[in-house]
């Protein structure tokens, strides 16, 4: 396990109990470096949608905890937030949750001189995901896919 991922998983542990006591769930927990500077972002949800004060509340215990653990070698900066409307949809609880929504996925490179591909989320397994565009299935491999997210539609 990478120092990234036992950091995230550790910090999710730690999160799961502040989580149900404040009536959240956890969509996801990242530890990232962005330029010079350490990130630990604790992504929170509930079916109305979290607010501020839920992010305040967790942030706070979750910061007690983490100091208490100490087990973070490098200065961080500590995020908490709702995931948005447009969420990155990382794992496959997060397509499960999505499927028959509009997504719209980026890819490492071109696959039918196409980068992005646009449609309802149909299903997905361990090698591919599967969009339906009107009438047309889009099926590509999991391993050309950079990154799947919400559509959002203004």
């Amino acid at each position: 396990m990478s120092r990234r991922e036992e950091y995230e998983t550790r910090t999710e542990r730690l999160l799961q109990p502040i989580a149900e006591a404040n009536s959240v769930n956890i969509y996801d927990v990242e530890y990232v470096k962005e330029g010079s500077d350490y990130y630990l972002r604790a992504y929170i949800d509930k079916p109305e949608g979290v607010n501020i004060q839920d992010c305040e509340n967790v942030s706070r215990r979750l910061s007690d905890e983490l100091d208490r653990e100490d087990f973070i070698r490098d200065a961080y900066i500590l995020e908490v937030s709702s995931p948005g409307l447009g969420r990155t949809l990382k794992k496959d609880k997060h397509l499960q949750a999505s499927i028959g929504q509009d997504v719209e996925i980026k890819l490492f490179r071109p696959v039918d001189k196409c980068r992005v591909f646009c449609g309802v989320l149909e299903g997905f397994d361990a090698e591919q995901v599967t969009l339906r565009n009107g009438d047309t299935a889009i099926i590509l491999k999991r391993t050309d896919i950079a990154v799947i997210r919400l559509a959002i539609d203004f």
